[in-house]
């Protein structure tokens, strides 16, 4: 879903080298998302039975609600990898990406919604592309006090900002040649930092990269390499309180980019109705709690499936 592409819908105006073996690292290289066609409103088997996925949102919902302040000392003083908090949460941001680019961006332009690389403009009536919600994400989670910073970059962005360089390029190198994700130190920022693969997973992300004026690359295809996510934290490891403090950050962050959507929305000419339908409803678009609710349906079974392997001993 490559970094920032160009408009969708008709937008209505008014008025480092080489990493070393030492330094690489592969996550879990197996995480794969199961997809049937979608249809916002209704309920997606993601994860197996649509009870089974809602008990396991619940669940991690209570667990990060209350879970003890990140410098609270873990109770059996286990630490887990910043590698496998990292995949996580890049699992739970796939979830949250794919839902924002099938179900509000593809539906909502077909509902007659525009998205727009230009959005924050004021009298342009249109939300944020896909990789401008993650960049939204982003700017939230840079606001938290937790020190966790999330970047999506390319060989070929629209924004040169999100041009890959120096180390970043190697390491992206590395995930073209063995798609395998990349943990290793970056010594510009003295941070640990895991990049995952960024992939054309919907045709919204592909049209808005092929026919914005600005985009250096303009056939991409569905299943494309586009880019890479790269997630950065001062520590190798955490206290399980402070994993679960970082997912919390990050759902929050989600929470505070779909927020400022329904801002800019409430500005339209000609404003969608929020409540609990979607745009394969009709002119609508979900409230804050029904988005989050379907992000936790769909990324929590394997959120806690990741939590309860925090708790295992290594082999």
């Amino acid at each position: 879903m490559g970094a920032r592409g160009g408009a969708l819908g008709p937008a209505r105006r008014r008025g480092r080298g080489a990493p070393s073996g030492r330094e690489r690292g592969v996550l879990d290289p197996g995480r794969r998302r199961v997809r049937e066609p979608a249809r916002p409103g209704g309920r997606r088997r993601v994860f197996g039975a649509p009870a089974a996925g809602a008990a396991a949102a619940a669940l991690v919902a209570v667990i990060v609600v209350n879970a003890p302040p990140p410098d609270a000392e873990a109770a059996d003083g286990a630490l887990v990898p910043i590698a496998s908090v990292f995949a996580m949460l890049e699992a739970e941001n796939d979830a949250v990406r794919e839902l924002w680019t099938t179900s509000i961006v593809g539906a909502g332009t077909a509902r007659g919604l525009a998205f727009d690389k230009d959005w924050r403009e004021p009298g342009v009536d249109a939300g944020p592309l896909p990789a401008l919600f993650l960049r939204e994400t982003a700017e939230s989670l840079r606001r938290n006090p937790a020190p966790l910073y999330l970047f999506l970059g390319s060989d070929f962005p629209v924004n040169d900002a999100n041009k890959f360089s120096g180390a970043q390029q190697a390491y992206f190198a590395a995930i073209e040649q063995t798609g395998n994700p990349q943990f290793f130190l970056d010594e510009d920022i003295q941070m640990y930092s895991a990049m995952f693969a960024d992939i054309a997973v919907a045709e919204p992300c592909v049209t808005c990269h092929n026919n914005d004026p600005e985009s250096p690359k303009t056939d991409w295809k569905l299943g494309d390499l586009m880019g890479a996510t790269t997630w950065s934290y001062p520590n190798p490891e955490v206290p399980m309180p402070e994993a679960l403090a970082l997912l919390g950050a990050l759902r929050q962050a989600v929470r505070d980019a779909y927020e400022a959507y329904l801002a800019k929305a409430a500005t339209f000419a000609n404003p969608p109705a929020v409540g609990e339908n979607w745009p394969a409803d009709g002119y609508a678009v979900p409230s804050a709690d029904a988005f989050m609710r379907e992000v936790e349906l769909r990324a929590s079974a394997g959120t806690m499936r990741a939590l309860l392997g925090f708790g295992r001993p290594a082999e």
